[in-house]
């Protein structure tokens, strides 16, 4: 058996022996120490790009605990990665921590009892409150960015610590947090090129805004949510006094910020008004009657308001028909003060307009909702009674409110005008599933905003910007001040721009630091390069860089796959890795997603304590690419059996190649000559390659599939075949084949199961092979060599194995049926069937003759295929 080490940094250990009485408990520890002491899994740096297989593995969010959706698809990356190990690659695997964003505030937060508050300043001897109380301590940013550090460097030591118990082969070498130092130089120099490039901007627009988190919210963090709402029908007058317009909304709360009606340019009810004016009820603002084909004439009466802002469709509205802004929904989800009368807010009754919204100002949206209907009932202008309706809302996917949309400064990643270039990349991606590459496209396809990377937090990569204050105190946020390299990372709220001294820092003719955060995905877009090494260590880069493999799952190709294409794109010219293998959820016994929101989420470690990591591992792996997998123990149970049975089948028949001492002697393959043998080894060379083919197009799934198969069957008929030949002097012919084949088979099926099960195989591997089965080479069928069967069956093979452990099967099934043990005689055994399979089953006639306790075998040829078993008499 070749073998191979191309990370061990020890010598490799000698064959342990058999032990008296195998067992899984334990294995995970005594395992994962030893392949950490060894060195079994480092990278090697020394190898040529060609010769390494690079992932991109997906950083957990470190905001509190693993659960089963993790350990699901990261066993599905751990398969793949061995599988390559043991192909000869250098696997270069690197583990992240997704540390930053607004779930580790919250965990934060709520862990402490404190909230953050940006003007104090730093505190050097705060220390955060014993337990939490009922009012939050306000502490500093960098206090606050303090407490979000220990509190992740916690978390990240006990992830690290189930990733191992899993047995991820993980090179814990290469490992990052994405607000590391190294993560914070790498966003900001991805930044800062964007910026010299013009590729991204600053804008005031309107923006997605979570009203509880007080930030921004990109497009691919949108979820829609079913909520009950109702529709209102208002009716605004005429200015031209030729009657009124009704429209009907489920946002009367937003009437004081209509712009416009607007209806379909071809809905013959409305033409004749486009280009005059109504008038706002309540409020009486004159706005005008325009026409675009966004407008629905079958939703409500045919004809919308368009608000600044109610929905992304009046983003579009508003920019395509050049409205003006008229904004009330503030970043704390109340409406703000407006004097009605002033430029903007031009009333034909400014003093009714300010009375009406005097009962509005101050209030939740909510609240104002339900004022305004009574005020608009009250004055006529509600006709009938609200409609209710079940309809979907927008929501932050972490969010318990409804998102609104205000205007406000954010930083743009200019994505629109990439389309194209984008929809080219994903079709040079190979995907698997390849029906994944759908779910791209569609996404690319949809975009109707540019990537807004602006996050109004704490705990995130700052942006290396400052902006000067002139003399008169107005801040010239369109002369930004941009770090230079060679001083990454900055934190603008501590460090000073150059030419400036600390003191200047808000002052008339100083300066301000931009207050923002990157999006958590505007860093973790940048996985490949914080890994690599990117600028840091450019010989790594050029090893491991585009990588070969990104594994996440479905629900994040319209962030962390979309968003790391674009800064590839714009950073490389290329791809960040050439294959996306992507896993589906872990369902609930309904089908339906665990969410923590629903409490059904499943931690991982008791499970691995209560069946052991390989039983867990091999649940994982029944998931194929891509698809839903419903959690089910039942399975683990069903992997922890096959577990044990390594251990038994291997003892059993590694016994049979023991000398005195306890070594295992192995005859060589040349040593393989009876029919049997050669037939159940040239199956199993079909699995081998199978099982390479479906590893290569990363369908795990189905490797396991085909090797378990072929071990239960391995097990079941050849095993007990061939167990009294074994057991012969090795000197002899038949005991020297059924030995030679046995420790071929076994040592592939090993092999081939290693991926999967991890410490069993290893365990088994150490008791009669020198180092470890993960850097031994993947199995071939070329190492069985003249151990092959020459034709004889459909697929080359003969029929010898299949046709005898068939009547093995009746007569297992005739003592069954009698309730007579395995062992008990028969006293004979009749096989009728065709020449061909009749001269196979006489090949192994003794063989059979043993495993079924048959005293006589009649054969006779015939076209209808029949075995008859007649039992001995009890004596």
């Amino acid at each position: 058996m070749s073998t191979h080490a191309t990370g061990s940094t020890r010598g490799p250990a000698g064959p342990t022996g058999i032990p008296e009485k195998p067992g899984l408990e334990g294995l995970e520890t005594t395992w994962s120490s030893r392949w950490e002491a060894d060195g079994t899994y480092a990278f090697d740096r020394a190898a040529p790009r060609e010769d390494v297989f690079s992932i991109d593995t997906p950083p957990p969010t470190v905001s509190g605990s693993l659960h089963i959706g993790h350990v699901f698809s990261y066993t599905h990356t751990d398969a793949v990665a061995r599988f390559h190990r043991m192909r000869g690659r250098a696997v270069f695997y690197p583990m992240g921590w997704d540390d930053n964003g607004l779930p580790t505030e919250r965990r934060v937060q709520n862990f402490f009892g404190v909230r953050c508050d940006p003007s104090l300043p730093v505190d050097p001897d705060f220390e955060p409150p014993a337990r939490p109380g009922k009012e939050p301590v306000s502490v500093s940013r960098p206090d606050f960015v303090a407490l979000c550090q220990q509190l992740t460097e916690e978390d990240e030591q006990v992830f690290e610590h189930l990733w191992r118990m899993l047995g991820l082969s993980v090179d814990w070498s290469h490992t990052y947090a994405t607000v590391s130092e190294r993560a914070r130089r790498v966003s900001q120099r991805g930044f800062l090129r964007l910026a010299h490039r013009g590729q991204v901007v600053q804008r005031t627009a309107p923006t997605l805004w979570d009203v509880d988190f007080r930030t921004a919210v990109s497009q691919a963090e949108l979820e829609d949510r079913e909520r009950p709402g109702a529709y209102h029908r208002l009716r605004f007058p005429r200015v031209d006094g030729g009657g009124d317009v009704d429209i009907e909304t489920t946002r009367p709360e937003l009437l004081p910020a209509c712009v416009a009606l607007v209806a379909h340019p071809d809905d013959g009810r409305y033409r004749p008004l486009f280009g005059t004016e109504v008038t706002t009820p309540l409020f009486g603002v004159r706005v005008p009657v325009l026409a675009h084909e966004l407008a629905d004439p079958e939703k409500g009466s045919g004809i919308a308001m368009i608000c600044t802002f109610g929905d992304t469709t009046d983003v579009v509205w508003w920019r395509e028909l050049s409205l003006p802004t008229r904004t009330i929904v503030g970043r704390d989800g109340r409406l703000r003060p407006v004097a009605w009368g002033t430029e903007g807010w031009e009333s034909d009754d400014a003093r009714a307009a300010d009375a009406a919204y005097a009962e509005l100002a101050g209030r939740t949206v909510k609240q104002a909702q339900t004022r305004i209907v009574e005020l608009l009932g009250e004055s006529g202008a509600l006709i009938g009674d609200p409609s209710p309706i079940t309809h979907p809302v927008k929501f932050y996917e972490k969010g318990e409110r409804p998102l609104e949309i205000v205007s406000s400064r954010q930083w743009f990643v200019l994505t629109l005008p990439l389309r194209d270039r984008l929809l080219a990349r994903g079709e040079e991606l190979h995907w698997h599933p390849p029906y994944m590459a759908h779910r791209y496209r569609a996404w690319v396809e949809g975009l109707n905003s540019d990537w807004n990377i602006s996050r109004q937090r704490f705990f995130g990569v700052p942006f290396p910007v400052w902006y000067p204050v002139d003399a008169d105190g107005e801040t010239g946020f369109d002369r930004p001040i941009l770090a230079t390299e060679d001083r990454l990372p900055v934190d603008p709220s501590t460090d000073v721009p150059e030419g400036y001294t600390d003191d200047q820092r808000g002052r008339p003719g100083g300066f301000v630091g931009d207050p923002d955060v990157m999006d958590t995905w505007a860093t973790s877009s940048l996985t490949p390069q914080i890994a690599g090494g990117w600028e840091d260590d450019p010989d790594l880069f050029a090893r491991v860089f585009p990588m070969d493999v990104r594994p996440p799952a479905h629900e994040i190709i319209r962030t962390w796959l979309f968003s790391t294409i674009v800064r590839s794109e714009l950073e490389h010219g290329s791809l960040p890795w050439t294959d996306a293998a992507i896993s589906g959820w872990v369902l609930d016994p309904d089908r339906k997603k665990m969410s923590k929101s629903k409490g059904d989420v499943v931690t991982p470690l008791p499970l691995l304590e209560r069946h052991g990591a390989d039983a867990v591992r091999y649940w994982a792996a029944g998931g194929r690419p891509g698809t839903d997998t419903a959690f089910d123990e039942g399975q683990m149970k069903v992997g922890r059996r096959l577990a044990i049975k390594v251990l038994n089948a291997s003892r059993f028949a590694l016994g049979r190649m023991a000398g005195d001492n306890g070594t295992v002697v192995v005859p060589g393959p040349a040593s393989v000559t009876t029919p049997l043998d050669r037939a159940m080894l040239s199956r199993l060379a079909e699995v081998v390659a199978e099982a390479t083919a479906a590893f290569e197009s990363y369908d795990y799934a189905r490797a396991l599939e085909r090797t378990e198969a072929f071990f239960w069957s391995f097990c079941d008929d050849y095993l007990e075949l061939v167990k009294t030949r074994a057991y012969g002097d090795p000197a002899e012919p038949g005991p020297a084949s059924a030995q030679a084949a046995l420790a071929l088979a076994l040592s592939a099926l090993l092999r081939l199961l290693a991926p999967i099960l991890p410490f069993v195989t290893e365990e088994v591997w150490s008791w009669w092979q020198t180092g470890s089965i993960h850097t031994a080479a993947w199995p071939t069928g070329d190492e069985f060599g003249p151990a092959l069967a020459p034709g004889g069956g459909p697929d080359g093979a003969s029929p010898v194995l299949e046709v005898v452990a068939e009547v093995l099967g009746q007569v297992r099934r005739a003592k069954t049926g009698a309730k007579r043990s395995m062992r008990w005689p028969v006293a004979s055994l009749t096989v009728a069937d065709t020449s061909e399979r009749i001269t196979a089953l006489r090949s192994a006639e003794d063989d059979l003759r043993d495993a079924g306790s048959v005293v006589t075998l009649v054969t006779t040829e015939s076209d209808r295929p029949e075995v008859r078993v007649e039992l001995a008499e009890e004596e």
